[in-house]
């Protein structure tokens, strides 16, 4: 892969080579950037964990609605409800990637966060990307000093996944004037409190979804109870039931028939978050574990002495670590793509929606990749902290729970993982806005001589690595599309293998980039440099193994004969030994968590 990158390509990542400053990385943040990180993180200590471990158990347990009405006000005090909003309209107007950066700190407001989540994101973007200027006038300024609480109504009882099959209906009265919604919602965040729905049905009999504005105020509108979950119980969720409520058809939100497409977009910017959000409950996850850690003492010593411990611990800094850098990077990527369009004349409506659209490919992968990292921690939080971890005493109870369902909304992990691919497939194949015919060419160059513009000098044998991984990938694809053809796509598994390897490839290039940047800085803080390293090395090594497993059942379920033995060669030639002592470097970056007593970064 010697073509180094210079677009602002979603999915680029598989055929080019980045250079490493080209690429944001967290330690870049601005004082004005963290300050706002600060100011999230102060909000969630003194209003939820100040009350204390009872009392925030009590609103977990009880779902007090009066004081997630209260917090939520609180919030908006502070201008959280509108991080996303531009400043013409009552809002903070912040960048994409500073945007990530308050919903990695929002984090710290465990079941709370979703609250505020499905404000500035699911809630509100509809308005913000595809509402005409009077809209964003008689809306966005309340939703973002928090008159109005607002939600977003997908999902159906019969449609989850296949959104498009939905059934609530719209038809236009008699006088034009209106529309009558009729039909049911369900897993509505907000919905028990909400003034404002952004609610998908289709008119008439239209083939496809269309999106309306509608206000609690308008009538029609029954609300269910409150679900019962095993997660996320400070964060109402409810059904709704639509019986002929009136919407001006001024509300009609973006073009008819266009809502699908608007909520695929709007969904990207949820996993992307979902990835962030979960960073930051990775650092909650291994800071807890850490002090709980240090000061319980087994056979006179504290059991972050032993090697078990540190194993769980290594591990939990380097997912979060690891993560980081792929959050921001993609970030960075769809502000400087929302820059580019809007140099080259689009509107900014336009630029927002297809500088989020680009990077699909990514934020599925990070979807992915971050829930089910930040459900790992999670769950080895509680194993850290024994019995009392699975008392709600502790607290890391209630995280395990409320971590869960990152890996199920936004889409299910197994749908994003078909959908990394389904994209990367129509942009490489269909449009060929991705060269892979160029890359494919170079692959077996690749092969031969292990060639990578990057790779010599520091940490050459990781930047081979990265290369092979997605080399690997784009041999064993093409291995595949050939053998099965148009059948490949309904071959489920095999395409969750695919995804397997693309994700970690991004993941550890992310990495990899990251520490290259930082290398190449003079003022960077060497000492805090040896650990990142060593959780790169060490999420590569497993990465490779993650990747072997993958490329070993995709081959396994396609290839016969001689095609298959020559492809287990080559791949296993890509995908060889990585000489480090993981144990060693898993237990170098624990003592260092050990030390700080948190998250050291």
């Amino acid at each position: 892969m010697s073509q180094v990158a210079s677009k602002l390509i979603g999915g680029n990542f598989l055929l080019t080579d980045t250079h490493p400053k080209d690429v944001f990385i967290p330690e870049e943040f601005t004082e004005e950037q963290l300050m706002i990180w600060q100011t999230v993180h102060d909000f969630c200590l003194k209003e939820l964990h100040s009350l204390g471990l009872e009392r925030v158990a009590q609103l977990d347990a009880s779902k007090d609605m009066e004081l997630i009405k209260e917090l939520f006000h609180k919030a908006a005090e502070l201008g959280l409800c509108g991080v996303s909003i531009p400043e013409e309209y009552g809002g903070m107007g912040l960048d994409f990637n500073t945007g990530l950066l308050f919903t990695e700190a929002l984090a710290l407001g465990l079941s709370f966060a979703t609250t505020i989540g499905a404000q500035v994101s699911i809630g509100s973007l509809p308005i913000v990307f595809y509402g005409t200027h009077e809209q964003k006038q008689q809306y966005l300024p309340k939703i973002a000093s928090g008159e109005y609480a607002c939600s977003y109504a997908l999902t159906e009882p019969g449609s989850g996944s296949d959104a498009n099959s939905a059934k609530t209906k719209a038809v236009l009265n008699d006088a034009g004037t209106h529309y009558l919604l009729n039909g049911q919602k369900m897993w509505i965040t907000n919905g028990g409190f909400a003034d404002i729905f952004i609610v998908f049905a289709k008119i008439d009999d239209d083939e496809r979804l269309s999106a309306f504005i509608v206000e609690k105020v308008f009538g029609g509108i029954e609300i269910g109870k409150e679900e019962k979950k095993m997660g996320i119980k400070a964060s109402s969720t409810v059904q709704l039931f639509f019986n002929n409520c009136p919407i001006p058809k001024e509300n009609l939100l973006g073009e008819r028939g266009k809502g699908f497409n608007m909520a695929l977009n709007i969904l990207n910017n949820g996993r992307i978050k979902i990835c962030a959000g979960g960073v930051g409950g990775m650092k909650f996850g291994t800071t807890k574990s850490v002090e709980y850690a240090n000061q319980r003492y087994q056979f006179d010593k504290p059991i972050s002495d032993f090697g078990a411990i540190k194993y769980k611990l290594g591990q939990m800094a380097m997912l979060a670590f690891v993560n980081e850098s792929a959050a921001y990077r993609v970030g960075a990527e769809v502000d400087k793509k929302y820059k580019e369009l809007k140099d080259n004349g689009a509107t900014e409506n336009e630029a927002k929606i297809n500088s989020m659209r680009e990077y699909a490919i990514e934020c599925a992968i990070l979807k992915v990749q971050g829930s089910e990292a930040v459900c790992w921690v999670a769950d080895e939080a509680i194993q850290v902290h024994g019995g009392m971890g699975y008392s709600m005493e502790t607290g890391v109870e209630m995280a395990y729970r409320d971590a869960r369902i990152t890996k199920i909304y936004e889409g299910t992990n197994e749908i994003n993982r078909m959908l990394s691919l389904a994209e990367f497939y129509k942009r490489a194949f269909q449009t060929k806005e991705l060269k892979i015919n160029n890359a494919m060419r170079s692959v077996p160059l690749g092969i031969a001589k292990n060639f990578n513009p990057f790779s010599s000098g520091f940490l050459a044998d990781e930047s081979e690595i990265v290369s092979n991984l997605k080399n690997a990938f784009l041999i064993i694809t093409g291995s595949a599309g050939r053998k099965l053809k148009k059948k490949l796509v309904d071959e489920q598994e095999i395409v969750m293998n695919l995804a397997d390897i693309m994700g970690v490839a991004y993941m550890a290039e992310s990495a990899l980039l990251r520490i290259k940047k930082l290398n190449s800085d003079p003022n960077s803080d060497k000492e805090a440099l040896k650990i990142k390293t060593k959780m790169l090395q060490l999420y590569i090594y497993e990465a490779l193994e993650i990747a072997r497993k993958a490329a070993d059942n995709a081959i396994d379920s396609y290839g016969r004969g001689v095609e298959k033995f020559t492809m287990k060669r080559v791949i296993n030639t890509l995908l060889k030994s990585y000489d480090i002592n993981p144990t060693k470097t898993r237990r170098e970056i624990a003592e260092v968590v050990i030390a700080a007593n948190k998250y050291p970064f």
